[in-house]
């Protein structure tokens, strides 16, 4: 071993806040990390089930899942989720935030007493580079071996005692997605915390231990153990520049400087000095403790692939696909939303029976049921369309798809890898724009992000349903597509070209510059859990109604008071529909409407679904809480069907003509196609653009872009529509 073992139990990193160390001081901390598509996150889901918060990493948009279990000797044990990761290179933000939490860099994260580091029993070479490296960082550790049924499968044997002597540390074989191997890890887990940290397992050569030790002594003085110390000296001598932290180590760029050049005397290349050591201990491991059956027919991924990766069916059964999503997403939810209708619809007559007439009554019933009641109809749908998009990706399905795209995306500037964010963005732009971290290329990475929110996402469907349901007859067309499923998949396609064509133009302007070759991970593929799968939609879920919860009920008992007052004098000959038009023109709303009318009347709008779009800027399902509450449709049962009714019914004051049309209505879909109105959206891209200044000026851009894009494409399909003869 080239350095002494370290305590017992990895140390609380000093950067530890007394209250983080004070909230996990009685329970046994653990980090979960491996590779993309090793299966870490099912079995982080395994082992916590619902018991999890989500949130951020401080300072980024990096998400940061976090749960709990019972371990085997009632010790409550706590589990953070880390990025996934290719290796402790820091080469990405995901990466970084890995090695900062592991070395104690964070300062508002704990240090973990245990890290299990999932890997994937079929690609154990690829998989032992990130191994490796957690091995030096002075924590002890435990390795689950996961998916070893696929292993077992397609021929390969791993002799797990020699695996253990090799990396000598507790090894658990698991198939995450069946639940097999769980209470095994959590007796390792707990066993582990009482070990001796591991060492590195690779001695290295005299002349290079010599060369490295004025770095690995300049790190140690920054509070790096010996054991990390050496790691971290490995791994700078391969990055470009180093970070923000180390950077500010006294006396670190002279010492890297040194050691570079002492290793290219001794006759090292420093660049490749880590990797080469790493890889040349891993084929060592691999050729005592795995075998392999020489099998020269296609496995089932293979075959599966030759039909999904086809020149010609590849697309088609991604586009057979899409279909389905989209109609699934309008057809399969009705019945649920229907109940969920019926529910708010018993909810809102009681207690609105047991309030006296008056301003009270109408804030229960119009503001609250109303307003968040119509929004909320919409969750069968969201929960749908992530539940898809799930499957996609668990199944292994989604790198297919950024594989089959990789040649459409390089003719607009873009990497291939770039899909996948934005096929994320059908579900929400956030975690779309987050996902740019796998894009090594600041300008692929740059120009994916400002064209993410281009892709409908799930915020957007209600307002989708609310208008094509209206407008839009359900005939049906082919093979269970009716014209309803078609519409929503014209407009989630609509928002695709254009993705691709802005990104085309950013390309070939501001972020100029040529494609990087793809290099993409096609994992095999796997029944997914339907557990995990479950587990990840009902957090989406929890995030939609805590937002319905709070941002939505604040806005719509805000909109409900700017409708209500001031109150306007009560003619007795009006009737109750004539009187709630008055006082909606004498009202606060009404009166910032008619203002803002002159802007959107180009667009067919009247006055009301002009504060509808300006009210949704907050959050898109606005739009649709905004108009129940303009029409009052909260007393009425079945919200989304009352407000559908009200929209059809709605006639122009002077004309008597209709005052909303088909034609309106798909002019207001494109609007919120191209228009990005998310709070959440400007602040991920702010961040993840470069923060401070910069970071707001690409929002900024972003903004504008797709502001202007909304209305000039708004625009051009009622006048275009009108001057056609479809105004009518």
């Amino acid at each position: 071993m080239s350095s002494p073992q370290p305590p017992l139990a990895a140390p609380r990193a000093a950067g530890d806040s007394p209250d983080v160390a004070a909230s996990a001081s009685d329970a046994l901390r653990v980090a979960i990390i491996g590779n993309p598509n090793t299966g870490k996150t099912t079995l982080f889901n395994a082992l916590t089930g619902l018991r999890q918060r989500v949130g951020n990493f401080a300072g980024v948009t990096v998400e940061r899942v976090e749960g709990t279990f019972k371990g085997p000797d009632g010790r409550r044990v706590i589990v953070l989720d880390l990025p996934g990761s290719y290796s402790l290179s820091a080469g990405s933000p995901d990466e970084r935030i890995a090695l900062e939490v592991l070395l104690g860099r964070d300062k508002d994260r704990w240090r973990p007493d245990v890290v299990l580091v999932v890997v994937d029993a079929v690609h154990l070479e690829r998989n032992l580079f990130l191994t490796s490296q957690v091995l030096e960082l002075g924590i002890p550790v435990v390795v689950a071996l996961n998916q070893f049924d696929v292993a077992e499968d397609e021929g390969v044997r791993i002799d797990i005692p020699e695996l253990i002597h090799e990396l000598g540390v507790p090894i658990v074989p698991t198939v995450a997605k069946r639940g097999e191997g769980l209470e095994p890890v959590k007796r390792a887990l707990i066993t582990a915390a009482t070990l001796p940290a591991p060492d590195r397992r690779f001695a290295l050569p005299e002349a290079a231990t010599t060369a490295l030790q004025p770095l690995v002594a300049c790190l140690e003085a920054d509070g790096l153990s010996t054991v990390a110390a050496h790691m971290e000296a490995l791994r700078l001598l391969g990055v470009d520049h180093p970070e923000a932290h180390v950077a500010t180590v006294p006396g670190i760029d002279d010492a890297i400087r040194e050691a570079a050049e002492a290793l290219r005397r001794a006759g090292f290349i420093p660049g490749r000095f880590e990797a080469e050591r790493r890889y040349a201990w891993i084929a060592q491991v691999i050729g005592r403790a795995v075998q392999r059956r020489v099998n020269a027919l296609h496995t089932i991924s293979d075959r599966i692939d030759d039909i999904a990766l086809h020149r010609v069916w590849g697309p088609l059964v991604f586009i057979a696909l899409m279909a389905i999503v989209f109609q699934a997403v309008f057809s399969w939810a009705t019945p649920l939303m229907d109940g969920i209708q019926a529910v708010i619809s018993m909810a809102g007559g009681a207690i609105g029976a047991q309030l006296p007439a008056g301003d009270l009554r109408s804030l229960v019933v119009d503001g609250v049921f109303s307003g968040v009641g119509s929004v909320l109809v919409f969750l069968p749908q969201i929960a749908i369309l992530f539940a898809f998009i799930g499957l996609l990706e668990h199944s292994g399905y989604m790198a297919r798809a950024a594989y089959l795209m990789d040649r459409l995306m390089r003719r607009v500037g873009l990497h291939g890898k770039s899909f996948i964010p934005m096929l994320s963005g059908y579900a929400c732009a956030v975690p779309g724009i987050m996902a740019t971290r796998t894009i090594e290329d600041p300008k692929d990475r740059l120009a994916t992000i400002l064209v993410v929110p281009l892709m409908s996402c799930s915020a957007r469907l209600p307002v989708y349903t609310l208008l094509i349901g209206a407008f839009v007859p359900p005939t049906s067309l082919f093979l269970g597509m009716t014209l309803q499923g078609l519409t929503m998949l014209i407009m989630y396609g609509l928002g695709t070209v254009a993705a691709l064509a802005v990104a085309a133009i950013f390309r070939q302007t501001l972020l100029k510059g040529p494609v990087r070759p793809m290099i993409l991970e096609l994992p095999p593929y796997r029944w997914p859990s339907l557990k995990s799968l479950g587990v990840s939609v009902v957090q989406r879920c929890q995030l939609f109604l805590q937002r319905a919860g709070t941002v939505i009920l604040a806005l719509s008992v805000l909109l409900w008071a700017l409708a209500t007052y001031p109150k306007s004098a009560v003619d007795p000959t009006q009737l109750p529909a004539q009187q709630q038009e008055t006082q909606l023109a004498h009202s606060v709303l009404g009166r910032v409407g008619h203002a803002i009318e002159p802007m959107v009347r180009p667009l067919g709008y009247d006055w009301k679904i002009g504060v509808s779009i300006a009210s949704s800027f907050a959050a898109r399902e606005v739009f649709v809480s905004t108009m129940s509450t303009i029409y009052g449709v909260g007393d009425v049962g079945d919200t989304e069907h009352a407000l559908q009714s009200r929209l059809v019914a709605e006639r122009h004051p002077d004309t008597g003509a209709p005052m909303y049309t088909p034609l309106i209505a798909v002019g207001l879909m494109v609007f919120y196609v191209f228009a990005l109105m998310c709070m959440s959206t400007v602040a991920v891209t702010v961040r993840e653009a470069g923060g401070g200044r910069v970071g707001w000026g690409w929002a900024a851009l972003q903004f504008g872009y797709m502001l202007a894009l909304a209305y000039g494409g708004a625009w051009i399909v009622y006048a275009g529509g009108t001057a056609l003869g479809f105004g009518g």
